[in-house]
Formats: C-alpha cells, sequence, structure tokens
C-alpha cells in the first residue's frame, strides 16, 4: 500500500515556507492506519522490545495501537510539567531554543528493551533527547520506529539506534 498517497501535505503551515505532513488523513483511513500498525508491529518485533516508548503527542497515537496489539507496555515521554509523580528530566537543544522531556522514574525497568516511537522524524533531536533520557534510567533502547521521516533534514544520521520509517520524503 502506498502510504504516502495518503498523508495530506499542507504547505505553509504553520509558517510560509513549511511543508506540514499532516497525519489525520492516514490515521482516519481505516485500512491504511491498519496497514501502517501492522508494519510499526513488524519492525518492533524484529527489535525484541519489551515496552515502547511514545514521544508526545503523536508519538501517544502511534504507540498505543503497536503496544496493544503486541501485547507489550507502553510508556509516555512527555514535554515537562505534564507527568505526575517522580520523574527524571532530561534538557536538550533545539534548532532556535531548547526543549525538555520527562519520563516517570519508575516508568522503566533496568535493562528493559525499550523502542522509541513517534510520529515524524524531522532533524532528529527529539528522537536522541528519548533515547538519551531512557537510558539513563537504566533502558536497553533497542530501536526506533516513526511514520514519517523527512530525510532531507538528516535526522536518521543524528539517531544512534536502528530505525525503521513507513514513509520518506527526501525533497
Amino acid at each position: 500500500m502506498d502510504l504516502k498517497s495518503c498523508i495530506r501535505t499542507i504547505p505553509d503551515y504553520p509558517k510560509p515556507g513549511i511543508q506540514f505532513y499532516d497525519i489525520s488523513t492516514l490515521i482516519g483511513n481505516g485500512r491504511a492506519w491498519r496497514y501502517a500498525v501492522d508494519r510499526l508491529c513488524e519492525a518492533v518485533e524484529d527489535f525484541g522490545a519489551d515496552r515502547l516508548a511514545g514521544i508526545e503527542a503523536r508519538g501517544f497515537l502511534v504507540s498505543a495501537p503497536v503496544a496493544d496489539r503486541l501485547g507489550i507496555g507502553f510508556t509516555m515521554l512527555r514535554k515537562h510539567g505534564k507527568l505526575p509523580g517522580d520523574v527524571v528530566s532530561h534538557h536538550y537543544d533545539l534548532e532556535y531554543g531548547t526543549d525538555t522531556i520527562e519520563i516517570q522514574s519508575d516508568a522503566i525497568r533496568p535493562g528493559e528493551r525499550v523502542v522509541v516511537v513517534d510520529d515524524l522524524l524531522a532533524t532528529g533531536g527529539t528522537f536522541c533527547a528519548g533515547i538519551q533520557l531512557l537510558r539513563r534510567i537504566g533502558a536497553d533502547v533497542r530501536g526506533a520506529v516513526c511514520l514519517v521521516e523527512l530525510g532531507f533534514l538528516g535526522g536518521r544520521a543524528r539517531v544512534d539506534v536502528p530505525l525503521v520509517s513507513l514513509v520518506v520524503y527526501d525533497d
């Protein structure tokens, strides 16, 4: 199935010169969404994961059905201040500033095999931050998966674990 044909592109969003790849049309197409989740399940199974770590917010949409179908755990990596209880934080640089990603301190058992999940890989900064945070709390990060990769931004080169993306835009 051609998943790229199921993803709407919106020019000049959120600002002029940006081409936005809208996965809501993919999620809204039952047949295409099932196909995408099936492909992601295959990738995660190849990594031998015990748990998925989804990156806020659309990474949750991708992670939850995959974790459910595989019968494995799902953990949220969230923006600062969004998780209750004790958290571990990781500050990281963005192209134009900084951000913080957090995980509950007891969300991962030391040595647990984890795959990081998001909807889109752009420059790789958020994926890298998630991987570093997971490693800090003792996770064995086996890989990363995403629906869409913006190959022209080179983010894959920054991700130091095997990465599977279902759709790649190279221009």
